[in-house]
């Protein structure tokens, strides 16, 4: 039998703050850090709502040690560096450095926050060279190496880019690690930052909203973007014990399957999402019944909110369990929306919460469920379920289980 895996330490940022304490406060107070835009340089930018992280990036360097201004450091690599800062926060750093273990990061647009704004001086002839350094940024892996090289680690890396379930996916690849007996410990999650590249491109999809975003409710208008990082230290069982670890929850299930139907739109019978919210169900040996609380993915588009209710109806019947989008306290995340969403989903289990669907007015039409939209406390939940997906049709349900 395959050895367990558990998370024993988590990292985040987001709009909503830093850490554990911040963001259980603004959950618990319904606080939401979604609002008006003061770092994104675009001609847009005032007419959005954004989950923006109000930390420049002369002020995520200061808080690394860092030199301000031309340092060479995208804001998608200092976000990465500030959630692991956080995670390291409640792990001691041997840990990383004495053994084999795996860092598997994640993101969709690498560096393109900075490469946009430097990008006319690039073509320029006589261009400033000093902008030179920036150029191989658009690579997703630049902020895999950076980080891994700011701490003085030498782990097995990889970069996983698969839209917005880019993170929840670098969490199966470490659990599998882990499973085969390649290494006993992997850190894993990722991290991206708002650009104007992001920004317009989800607004020619005429999928954003301009107000805050209501997900599951029959008058959504389309998401609100964000940033954020995220990181969670997976180990083997066993290891987690010997050293006497704080085990926050069991990685228990997990499934990733394609639609194969649009590229940028779920099968509107949500058959992909049921089919591996299904298989992680399986692999955990769990009944739907055992579920307690989802973490849907949410995003309040018309496409996803119905594939995904619809998804959530066919498998668990009409006596659905608790379930919400976490979306309006940190807007979507992209490529770190999926373990931002499965940080939320274990603390939720461990603080005894159900997450309320801030915003949420109507039913929708089309479903006899309905999310939770006032907080729920003091609430024994066991298994928790957290959803992502992505463009491309590329579908990831984890389950976290009590240890």
């Amino acid at each position: 039998m395959a050895e367990r895996v558990v998370i024993t330490a988590t990292g985040i940022i987001s709009a909503l703050g830093t850490g554990k304490d911040t963001h259980i406060s603004a959950i618990r107070n319904l606080r939401s850090g979604v609002n008006g835009v003061s770092l994104l340089k675009s001609v847009h930018a005032h007419e959005f709502l954004l989950g923006e992280i109000k930390k420049s990036n002369d002020d995520l360097a200061v808080i690394m040690g860092l030199p301000t201004g031309d340092n060479g450091y995208t804001r998608t690599t200092l976000l990465c560096l500030a959630a692991m800062n956080d995670l390291l926060q409640n792990t001691d750093i041997t840990l990383l450095q004495n053994e084999p273990f795996a860092f598997i990061n994640a993101n969709t647009v690498g560096g393109m926050s900075k490469m946009e704004d430097i990008y006319m001086d690039v073509l320029t002839v006589g261009a400033d060279e000093r902008n030179n350094k920036y150029i191989n940024t658009l690579d997703c892996a630049e902020s895999t190496e950076n980080v891994a090289a700011h701490y003085g680690l030498k782990p097995i890396m990889a970069t996983i880019s698969t839209a917005c379930s880019s993170s929840s996916n670098s969490l199966i690849l470490g659990a599998r690690m882990i499973k085969q007996g390649l290494v006993k410990r992997a850190v894993c999650g990722g991290g991206d930052a708002l650009s104007r590249f992001t920004l317009n491109g989800f607004y020619s999809l005429k999928n954003v909203d301009k107000m805050p975003c209501k997900p599951f409710d029959q008058n959504r208008g389309g998401l609100n973007l964000g940033e954020a990082s995220g990181f969670c230290l997976l180990e083997s069982e066993s290891s987690a014990k010997a050293r006497g670890a704080n085990i926050i929850a069991v990685l228990s299930g997990y499934a990733n399957t394609n639609d194969a139907y649009h590229p940028t739109a779920p099968s509107p019978t949500g058959e992909g999402a049921r089919r591996t919210m299904q298989q992680a169900l399986d692999m955990a040996g769990l009944k739907t019944t055992d579920i307690g609380y989802i973490n849907a993915h949410g995003t309040a588009t018309q496409n996803n909110d119905l594939s995904e209710g619809l998804a959530i109806q066919t498998l668990f019947g009409t006596n659905a369990p608790h379930f919400s989008s976490t979306k309006p306290y940190t807007g979507h995340t992209l490529a770190a929306a999926g373990v931002i969403e499965a940080i939320f989903s274990m603390w939720a289990m461990e603080e005894r919460i159900v997450i309320p669907n801030l915003n949420f007015e109507t039913q929708m039409e089309e479903l006899s469920i309905k999310p939770v939209s006032g907080l729920l406390e003091n609430v024994t939940i066991d298994h928790v379920l957290s959803n992502s997906f992505g463009f491309g049709g590329s579908n990831v349900s984890l389950i976290f289980s009590k240890a």
